[in-house]
């Protein structure tokens, strides 16, 4: 293995980079997301293209968090059409029209993620949030996005309106691996980074949940006998209505 043990270095030195430059922000971003729990709300995750891979890994999983809310709406995801996503992405006023079906509001928090930042769904959906009182927590590239204009007409990128940023350390257009021959850079990190921050967080927030005297409602693998039962406790409790 050549290209493939210099790209798992690679994401190695990205992640000893996040260790040294970002805790701070995700413990800041974890006492958001636990005082939100403290209150009854939900900690809300949302990520249009590649970026809904990381909402959807902290979401109705084993050890995940029963308030976390995923929203997912299939046409910002890449199996319906190639290039849909990144044409929906900049459109006007579909973040506050999609927010606007939850029952969101000022006890809870939401993270967006987005590597550029400067598309108009995601810094709409930030507005719209804080609009609703909500905290606003931004998992981007600040690379790469504090060097690009933003898309959306308030001229700014998402980390320019969020409460918190954590930096995914991802380069400009996340693809900077450069493998010897080929002049295409691949090996894209933003999903990588973006799933350990995502976990790191969720750690974070039940250790400052059990720290407050609080046992935190975590899902357990339902391939794990008795677990069924246990969950869907945590279903009732959480999904029956759309909070």
């Amino acid at each position: 293995m050549k290209s493939g043990l210099k790209y798992l270095n690679y994401v190695q030195e990205k992640m000893s980079e996040l260790i040294e430059t970002q805790t701070d922000k995700i413990e800041d971003a974890a006492k958001l997301v636990a005082e939100s729990c403290l209150k009854d709300g939900r900690f809300y995750v949302f990520g249009s293209g590649h970026s809904h891979m990381v909402a959807e890994e902290i979401y109705i999983r084993a050890g995940g968090l029963a308030f976390v809310k995923a929203i997912l709406p299939p046409e910002l995801m890449l199996h319906q059409m190639p290039n849909k996503s990144t044409y929906l992405e900049r459109l006007d006023g579909y973040s506050t029209a999609i927010l606007n079906l939850y029952k969101a509001d000022e006890n809870d928090t939401i993270m967006i993620i987005s590597n550029s930042g400067r598309n108009n769904v995601p810094v709409e959906m930030a507005l719209a949030a804080k609009e609703k009182g909500m905290k606003v927590i931004a998992l981007t590239s600040v690379r790469h996005s504090s060097n690009c204009t933003s898309r959306h007409k308030s001229g700014k990128n998402l980390y320019e309106v969020a409460d918190i940023t954590i930096d995914s350390g991802a380069e400009k257009g996340d693809a900077a691996f450069l493998v010897e021959g080929c002049e295409t850079p691949t090996g894209p990190i933003s999903d990588v980074m973006g799933i350990a921050i995502a976990q790191a967080l969720i750690a974070e927030t039940i250790d400052v949940l059990v720290t407050k005297g609080m046992n935190p409602p975590i899902f357990k693998s339902s391939n794990v006998d008795g677990a069924d039962d246990y969950n869907d406790q945590l279903f009732d409790k959480y999904y029956g209505y759309w909070k």
